[in-house]
């Protein structure tokens, strides 16, 4: 599996995707810009010592990333108001989940070209604006790895 940031801007919500990323054996892919440095003191205190253990790597822009991804892999784009929920897909063990910036999600105008893989996690209360980025990514990734019959086991 693949988590992709794009243009993440808090340096815990990174830090915690990593531990995500390395616990699970996910690759992780952050998209510029970021809204802080790599060296940031929060990065590293949130990933502690799993950034060793994370397959990861940086890209210039979305354009450059996405000349990358393989023919036939599917990219799914988990914001909210999408037209599916992430648990209604059947994800595939090289899928890349997309998030969006903590303040402002993924452009509306790559939302609208991949409507098709657009995903949303339900919210039951309605002043809730949002979810957090690191808990949204877990929730749809151990989602993904169930479906794939993950079971823990090493």
């Amino acid at each position: 599996m693949n988590i992709v940031l794009v243009e993440p801007e808090i340096p815990p919500n990174t830090g915690n995707v990593a531990r995500l990323c390395a616990a699970t054996r996910t690759r992780l892919h952050l998209i510029e810009p970021l809204g802080f440095q790599l060296d940031d003191k929060q990065l590293k205190r949130a990933g502690m010592d799993y950034w060793q253990q994370v397959e990861w790597q940086r890209w210039p822009n979305w354009s450059a990333f996405r000349e990358k991804i393989p023919a036939g892999a599917k990219v799914w784009f988990i914001e909210s108001n999408g037209p599916q929920v992430y648990s209604e897909v059947r994800f595939g063990p090289d899928d890349y989940l997309v998030f969006g910036r903590e303040t402002a999600g993924l452009p509306t105008a790559l939302l609208e070209q991949n409507r098709e893989s657009w995903l949303r996690l339900p919210m039951f209360n309605p002043a809730s604006r949002s979810l957090n980025l690191s808990n949204c990514a877990a929730i749809v990734l151990f989602e993904a790895l169930r479906q794939q019959g993950f079971k823990g086991e090493i």
